[in-house]
Parts: C-alpha cells; sequence; structure tokens
C-alpha cells in the first residue's frame, strides 16, 4: 500500500524534477530554484533554496555519495553545488551555450554528463571540473539519461525517439528507435537481471515517451562483444504522454507519471500494475524513488511535490516469501489474465477475454481454432501473438515446477528450446537466439570462445522431438 505522508509546496512554479540522496531530496522548478529538504522531517535545509540558474532548472540529480548536488538550466548552464553547506563549486558552461535538459552522475562519480537543445551530450571529469569528452544524438536533443550500474556505458533518450548507448570515452556503441513520438525519460534498475555465463551481464531499462507508453529493455552486456538493447514488454495504463519513470532501489517496481495527471506503480516482474494515484491535479512531471528507504517522491506542474510511504510487506516491495506464494496459472482469475494481457502488450484484448469468461484454466487451453471462431480473432498476427505468449506461459509453469534436463536449455537465453539447432562448434542452441548472434557479427562459440569457422546452422531434430516427448509427460 501506498501512503502520502506529506506534500511540499515550497516552489512557485511547476516542478520540473526531484531526486533523492541517501539522507536528502532536492527538487527544482521554472522558478529558477533548487530545494534541499532533509528525509527526517522533510523541513527544508537552512541553505535552501539554491539559486543561481538565471532561467528555468530543468534537472537535478545527486553525486552517489549524496555530497555533490547538479543541476542544470535552460540559462546553458550544468551548476555543481556542496550539499553539506550549499556552497556553488563549478558553473560548467555547456561549449554552445544551448539549454540543457538533463544531467546525470556516473556511479562512481568520476563523471558527470549534461544534454543540451542542440543535441551535443559533454561528459565533465568531476575531479578537475573540465570538459572530458563530447558528442552529439544522432537526431533531435537529448532530454533523458542513465547510468549503468557498473558505470561502463550511459544511455541517452532523444526527442526524436532514440535511445543511444555510449561508453565513457564518448563512443556509440548501440542505437535503437524507441518511441515514435520522442522519448522523455529513461532509467537503468541498480540491480543486474542475471550474472549469467560466457562473460554476459544483463541490465533491465525503462523508458517512456510522448506515445503514452512504457517501455522496459533488456540490455545485454558482453565483455568481448559489446552492448545490445533488446526489447522486453510495454506498460500498459497511461492515456497520455508519459513523462517520467523510475526504478525502485531494489528494481521490483517501476513508477511512471503522466500528462493524465496519474501516477503508476508496476512491479517489474510481471509488469502488473500495483498502485495508480491520482492526487497530482496537472500533469506529472517527475518522480523517483529513495535509495535506502520506502519513498517515493512525483512532482507536478501543480507546483508541488508529493511524498508516499510504501507498506514493506507487499510483494512488490522484496517480501520473498509473499512472492512465492503467488497463485499458479490454472488458479488465475479473470482480472489476473487481464492484468497478464496487459503486461504482454495485449491490453487490447482484456474486454474480449473479460467477455468470453477466459480465467487461467482457459487461457492455458487456448487453440488457433478457439480463437479462430470462438474468440473471432481475424487477424492470423494476433493470433500468432497469443498463442506464442501463452505458449511461453505453459513453458514457465513447467520451468517453476520441476527442474529441466541441462540438455534442453539455450546456452545463451538458458530456456527450454524449441527450436534446437546445431552449430559448428558442435554445441546445440535455440535457432533465433544463435541467429542473433551470429547476425551482430560474432565469430566465437558462445561455449568455447573459440572462432566459428562457419555460421551454418543445422536443425536439431531428435534434440527437438526429446524436447517435445518431456514437455507432454510433464503437461500430463
Amino acid at each position: 500500500m501506498a501512503t502520502l505522508i506529506h506534500t511540499l509546496a515550497d516552489h512557485s512554479d511547476d516542478v520540473n524534477y526531484c531526486a533523492f540522496s541517501s539522507s536528502c531530496l532536492a527538487t527544482c522548478s521554472l522558478d529558477k530554484t533548487i530545494r534541499v529538504y532533509s528525509l527526517n522531517n522533510f523541513t527544508e535545509l537552512p541553505y535552501s533554496p539554491l539559486k543561481g540558474h538565471t532561467y528555468a532548472v530543468h534537472c537535478c540529480c545527486f553525486s552517489p555519495s549524496g555530497q555533490v548536488l547538479a543541476s542544470c538550466s535552460t540559462d546553458g548552464s550544468t551548476m555543481v553545488w556542496d550539499t553539506r553547506d550549499g556552497r556553488m563549486l563549478a558553473v560548467l558552461e555547456q561549449p554552445s551555450s544551448s539549454p540543457v535538459r538533463v544531467c546525470r552522475f556516473s556511479p562512481e562519480s568520476t563523471y558527470l554528463v549534461s544534454g543540451a537543445a542542440d543535441g551535443s551530450v559533454v561528459l565533465w571529469n568531476m575531479q578537475s571540473l573540465k570538459l572530458y569528452r563530447s558528442g552529439n544524438v544522432k537526431d533531435g536533443s537529448p532530454v533523458a539519461c542513465a547510468f549503468s550500474p557498473n558505470g561502463n556505458f550511459f544511455v541517452t533518450g532523444s526527442s526524436c525517439g532514440d535511445l543511444t548507448i555510449w561508453d565513457d570515452k564518448m563512443r556509440c556503441l548501440y542505437n535503437e528507435k524507441a518511441h515514435d513520438l520522442g522519448v522523455t525519460c529513461c532509467d537503468i534498475s541498480s540491480q543486474p537481471i542475471s550474472d549469467g555465463e560466457h562473460g554476459f551481464r544483463y541490465f533491465q531499462m525503462a523508458s517512456c515517451g510522448q506515445d503514452n507508453q512504457v517501455k522496459l529493455w533488456l540490455v545485454l552486456v558482453a565483455d568481448f562483444l559489446g552492448v545490445e538493447l533488446k526489447y522486453k514488454c510495454t506498460l500498459n495504463g497511461h492515456s497520455a504522454p508519459v513523462l517520467a519513470c523510475a526504478f525502485s532501489y531494489d528494481g521490483q517496481m517501476l513508477v511512471s507519471g503522466s500528462v493524465d495527471k496519474c501516477v503508476i506503480i508496476y512491479e517489474t516482474s510481471t509488469g502488473n500494475t500495483l498502485h495508480t494515484l491520482s492526487q497530482h491535479t496537472r500533469y506529472v512531471t517527475t518522480c523517483a524513488f529513495a535509495p535506502h528507504s520506502p519513498l517515493l517522491a512525483t512532482g507536478s506542474m501543480d507546483k508541488t511535490v508529493n511524498i508516499w510511504q510504501f507498506d514493506l510487506k507487499q510483494p512488490c516491495a522484496g517480501n520473498t516469501e509473499e512472492n512465492e506464494s503467488k497463485v499458479s496459472v490454472e488458479d488465475w482469475s479473470e482480472d489476473d489474465v487481464s492484468a497478464w494481457l496487459c503486461a504482454q502488450d495485449l491490453a487490447d484484448f482484456v474486454g474480449l477475454f473479460k467477455m468470453n469468461n477466459i480465467d487461467g484454466k482457459e487461457l492455458l487451453n487456448l487453440t488457433k481454432e478457439s480463437l479462430t471462431n470462438e474468440l473471432k480473432i481475424e487477424s492470423l498476427g494476433l493470433r500468432s501473438k497469443v498463442l506464442q505468449k501463452t505458449e511461453e506461459l505453459r513453458r514457465r509453469m513447467i520451468s517453476d515446477s520441476v527442474t529441466i534436463p541441462d540438455e534442453f536449455l539455450c546456452p545463451i537465453t538458458r530456456e527450454l528450446m524449441k527450436d534446437p539447432v546445431i552449430a559448428a562448434d558442435g554445441y546445440s542452441y535455440e535457432k533465433e537466439a544463435m541467429e542473433n548472434w551470429i547476425s551482430n557479427k560474432r565469430r566465437s562459440s558462445p561455449m568455447t570462445n573459440l572462432p566459428l569457422h562457419s555460421p551454418l546452422l543445422t536443425p536439431n531434430r531428435m534434440l527437438k522431438m526429446a524436447i517435445s516427448r518431456w514437455v507432454e509427460t510433464q503437461q500430463k
């Protein structure tokens, strides 16, 4: 449960951004100021508000230690402040003097990124407080930024809809068109999804945009092969452009704020909506979770910042015992099925499934024929998508309840293979995973790291039959 415990109403204009350290909350506004509050009682610190910018302040962020605060403004500068006494440490002028829209510290406080309206992205050295490297996004203006937890890369989101991954030398590693009408915010979870085999690391990223959508992504990092961005799912719920998103510290929750004046909190593992908060009276422009306490801050064009507290007994707050006792798919209610549809980017079918009383048991029994004849889904593509998602659900049920033989798992994805193929290294892999591996110019074996002398993939029909027989025995 999320409870509103305090409202801050000190700004005289729109609140643009808010950020937590372990002991403070900072907010910034169109009124040209940054305000800093103690988390003990939400009283403003003696040196607050911080004044120095001559135009609207768009973004503010704390260094990981919390001892330094950065703010950026339409005035073309990024200012660095000492949070112990409010002293201004530096004024970092964007080389073009263009309005600065976003700033972020790297996890080790080595660098500070600033992104401006002219498309420039600058990496500042925080030891010397001098410009280290600079670059430009492909199109539009950088309006969002997030660092990976290990600091090896950072992501920018542009007003033209691109997500771009950069390394600490300002080299572009990857670019993806993510939101047709423009990205507004992005965040990377501080908790890796997994430390996989073969040198892989996975990070979960969220982005939101003017297209009313919140999207979840997986960032795949291979030590010797670079970085990839893989779309995971779309979280639905907002009816207007989404302006802000942020992960909780443990990565189990994601919050978003929108032009529809609502704040939605999702459970990242399922995509289910946990809370919808609608206390703001104008656009919600910013939201942030505290790093080490169950607090959430949301800011709005209504000039206020709301502070929310979570019940730690909620499953979303990390209670493992609660999570493990979730209802099995076969016992899902119609509402559970609706939530699942939304998490799978199939929200358009919620009404149809409810009309036909599709609960968990019915969902698992859906076939191509029932989708065509009973639910009257005419599009072959949509029928295929529903069947694919339900098949994935059945496979997850099996993997959750039994131990899958290791030889049935793809070495790349560690998931039960559906279409196994034999590669030139003699090992079997899921066809799609291995094709993606090869298409990204990888010429080494995922298992041995030795060169692959051929990209040829041969269907492993015997293994496919063995997997099918095993799956059938588990479903009986």
